[in-house]
């Protein structure tokens, strides 16, 4: 069971340093499903592991890539649009959603991969500069508009944060990841807020540390190798990562729809 804990942990860190997303919406299912952890233990571990995971995959990049004043302004407006958001949740078909958010990502997914270059946009110019009159709107969008979806969905993240600041906000690919990076360490933290009133039932406290150990390990030379891959690989990767998630979502969702 250690070893399974390991192997998970590893991938998720690896996904985390590499294209800085993929570790919330597969933490928990590795956690419950091949763990075999319940879900009320699954979902505090996993906020736990992914931003520990974060912050250590966004170190080797904190000074050159990390737009501190976007993972700021996204972070503050995506808090109360995801609460709003997770309201909604609640009123809405779940299956009907999950057919939402696999649409999304294909779209964003073919987006990426039909980008061609690096060349920055509003909120990440070529000079290094910051259009901040056209780019801060933009950015507040995204903030609302990511967070409303996070908590609509329950999944997302890096899925949805890192095509968002290549397509709306032009940020290059290495800015985008290392952005989100810290996005999801704040996000990570606060979402953890509400599980530490009391202890987590079914808390296996090995199985939990390995995997946590793993993610952390693994991150940090990940988002050292990432510096060195060149960005389209990095977005084309990414974009087809996006894919494969999707197509299974959809697969899900279609499932539990049919009589």
């Amino acid at each position: 069971m250690l070893g399974l804990a390991a192997l998970f942990g590893a991938v998720i860190g690896a996904l985390l340093g590499l294209v800085g997303g993929g570790g919330g919406i597969l933490a928990v299912p590795a956690l419950v499903h091949g763990l075999g952890l319940p879900l009320s233990t699954a979902v505090p571990a996993s906020l736990v592991v992914v931003g520990l995971a974060s912050a250590v995959a966004v170190a080797p990049r904190a000074r050159r890539d990390v737009n501190w004043r976007l993972a700021g302004i996204i972070g503050a407006a995506g808090v109360p649009a995801a609460v709003l958001g997770g309201v909604v949740h609640h009123h809405l078909d779940p299956d009907v959603l999950l057919l939402a958010f696999s649409a999304l990502m294909i779209v964003a997914a073919v987006r990426m991969l039909r980008a061609t270059g690096e060349a920055g946009g509003v909120c990440d110019l070529p000079d290094g500069g910051v259009a901040w009159r056209r780019c801060l709107p933009r950015a507040v969008a995204t903030g609302l508009l990511v967070g409303f979806l996070t908590g609509l969905l329950g999944v997302g993240g890096g899925f949805l944060l890192v095509p968002a600041m290549i397509i709306a906000l032009g940020l290059r690919t290495r800015v985008a990841v290392a952005t989100t990076l810290v996005v999801i360490v704040v996000n990570s933290a606060a979402g953890l807020v509400p599980h530490l009133a009391g202890p987590a039932p079914g808390m296996d406290l090995p199985v939990v540390a390995t995997f946590a150990l793993a993610a952390v390990a693994v991150a940090l030379p990940a988002g050292r190798l990432a510096r060195r891959v060149p960005a389209a690989v990095l977005r084309r990767g990414f974009a087809v990562l996006v894919l494969l998630v999707a197509a299974g979502v959809l697969a899900q969702a279609l499932a539990a729809l049919t009589p």
